[in-house]
């Protein structure tokens, strides 16, 4: 998990988002995550304070015996951007979502539903207990995507090599 501030980071470079990682920002920048397949792209933009988060996550909820990988999971990591996010002077009654990714990309027996579909799930209902409406929103299907989270518009360009580039 990172934290980049205006002041302590070049404003047009892009911060990349690695697997099970989440970064915040206050900078004009661009924060991209690749690979999503049944994974999910959480990202959180107050756009009156301009501060915005963008997390990839792999699985809907952390473990009672946490491993200490909060970005590994939907919950802790909604958690973990929203603290980092308000101690940037964001305000999670303004802060706004857009989530993309959750694929159902394998068919594993034995595990009951599919893990994207409940990635998407969890985060739901995770905002919903915090009030952050969902804004945009491109889940499910069975591709991968790549996303890159404008953090000037907050707009989230969604990229699938079979289903082209969606913007929301």
């Amino acid at each position: 998990m990172k934290v980049y501030r205006s002041e302590s980071s070049r404003q047009d470079a892009p911060i990349k988002v690695g697997v099970a990682d989440y970064a915040v920002t206050s900078a004009n920048t661009q924060l991209t995550t690749t690979g999503l397949g049944s994974c999910l792209g959480i990202a959180l933009s107050d756009a009156t304070a301009g501060v915005t988060g963008l997390a990839h996550v792999m699985l809907p909820s952390a473990p009672e015996s946490r491993d200490g990988d909060e970005a590994k999971f939907v919950d802790t990591a909604i958690d973990g951007m929203l603290s980092q996010m308000t101690d940037a002077g964001g305000n999670v009654e303004t802060i706004e979502a857009k989530i993309a990714g959750g694929s159902n990309m394998l068919e594993l027996s034995g595990i009951g539903r599919e893990i994207g579909t409940r990635n998407v799930e969890a985060s739901k209902e995770l905002l919903a207990e915090h009030g952050i409406p969902i804004v945009g929103e491109d889940t499910g299907g069975s591709h991968g995507r790549s996303l890159e989270l404008h953090t000037d518009t907050a707009v989230l360009v969604v990229k699938s090599a079979h289903r082209g580039v969606n913007q929301i």
